[in-house]
């Protein structure tokens, strides 16, 4: 069968590298790709928001299958426009990707089926905002509404930093129309998790759980990233709290949803906090995690395609999905500045004596034969081992054979202490 890819980062890369092990797939497409993927997959010159012109390469190549990576095409309905057309396509509907593409009708949603998560307000006025930031609870969350490439929020510990907050959502408009509406929400205390499960409406299968590292610097310090590293399963997950997990939060999600008139469809992404109370949602997303699926999929022993192809005819129950018994470590290797100001287009060395763990590629292009940095995550670095401590030495044996100029990564990933 052909397949269609639609994204162009690790997760993709990831996703593009397990279907390729699959004896059902005869040619992989990803649009619009990367270097690395290139070589697994041919890559297509179409942005993965032009949803027209994506449909029409699926119906002229005669895709079989479509993979949807990224958020955005999912919020913006790519899934009702090739299911109109007859194309079979991996994901959630538009009112069902809303859970992603709306943080307050997800907190709506939680709140009207008592499903655990934080107490949160929602303004849609800057003054009714303000009035409340005066006399809330501190710390407090703040977030856009809408889709920000995760930078859209803001842990504030008072007023002051509160209103700073509000000024540039509301006011400045730095998420442009995600920031119409803002959320203000308790913080919540704990260890962070996240779960993956595929849904096909009816039916839940959990994937292997993963952690994933935020901050930029060791020790968990610096701003936000968009994922330095990560491990599966995640350590601090154990059997009881998935199976809660499970009982109290993805089966009500997928029924609450289901009441409300949307058949949920896809990777049903929890980012969970476990607190003292027991596990609470901080936000669901409509797709896999990055760069979570970089050490998730690499554990999947189950065929990918027949998984996607019974969550899309709602067969899950028909289906068992097989783990390796193994551990996964990432490492993200970033250009220098990120996640703020950061150069490109520096030739990346070393990739061809990585033996020992698999290289997923995020920001790279192809550039007169040579393959150079495009982005601010350049790669991730992926290996498997029977301890944490296994994967762990090799991910770093391997990333050390691999340079660019202004290359950086994370020293602590997985250490002994956190696991």
């Amino acid at each position: 069968m052909k397949v269609l890819v639609i994204g162009g980062g690790g997760r993709e890369h990831a996703i593009v590298h397990k279907l390729s092990q699959s004896s059902k797939v005869d040619k992989i497409y990803c649009a619009p790709g990367n270097a690395g993927i290139g070589l697994l997959a041919e890559c297509v010159d179409i942005k993965i928001g032009d949803i027209e012109k994506l449909k029409e390469f699926a119906i002229k190549n005669n895709i079989d299958l479509t993979v949807v990576g990224p958020e955005m095409p999912l919020v913006q309905g790519i899934v009702d426009e090739f299911e109109k057309a007859g194309l079979k396509i991996f994901g959630p509907n538009k009112s069902a990707a809303a859970i992603e593409g709306s943080k307050y009708f997800t907190k709506q949603l939680l709140s009207k089926y008592n499903i655990p998560t934080g107490r949160f307000k929602a303004f849609d006025k800057y003054q009714e905002a303000l009035k409340f930031l005066k006399e809330t609870w501190y710390p407090a969350v703040m977030k856009a509404d809408g889709l920000a490439q995760g930078k859209g929020v803001f842990i504030v510990k008072d007023f002051i930093e509160a209103k700073e907050a509000l000024d540039l959502m509301m006011k400045k408009r730095i998420f442009g129309a995600s920031g119409d509406i803002i959320i203000i929400e308790e913080m919540l205390f704990g260890k962070e998790a996240s779960v993956f499960a595929f849904t096909d409406g009816e039916n839940i299968l959990p994937m292997v759980s993963a952690m994933d590292y935020k901050k930029i610097y060791e020790g968990d310090k610096g701003p936000n990233t968009g994922g330095m590293g990560s491990i599966a399963p995640n350590p601090y997950l154990e059997e009881e709290t998935l199976k809660e997990v499970m009982e109290s939060i993805l089966k009500p999600m997928v029924k609450a949803l289901q009441k409300e008139g949307i058949v949920y469809k896809g990777v049903l992404y929890a980012g969970l906090m476990l607190t003292k109370e027991g596990p609470k949602v901080l936000e669901f997303n409509a797709r896999f995690g990055d760069p979570e699926t970089q050490v998730v999929l690499p554990l999947l022993k189950t065929d990918l395609i027949d998984i996607m192809e019974a969550t899309i005819e709602g067969k899950l129950d028909k289906i068992q999905i097989e783990w390796e018994d193994k551990k996964a470590v990432c490492a993200v290797a970033v250009s220098n500045g990120y996640p703020g100001e950061y150069q490109t287009g520096f030739e990346i060395t070393g990739l061809e004596k990585v033996k020992e763990a698999f290289v997923y590629h995020a920001g790279t292009v192809l550039k007169d034969g040579k393959i150079v940095t495009s982005g601010g995550r350049v790669l991730a670095v992926t290996s498997i081992g029977d301890s944490y401590e296994e994967a762990r030495e090799k991910v770093y044996r391997e990333i050390k054979k691999i340079s660019f100029k202004g290359m950086y990564y994370r020293k602590d990933i997985a250490l002994v202490s956190q696991v």
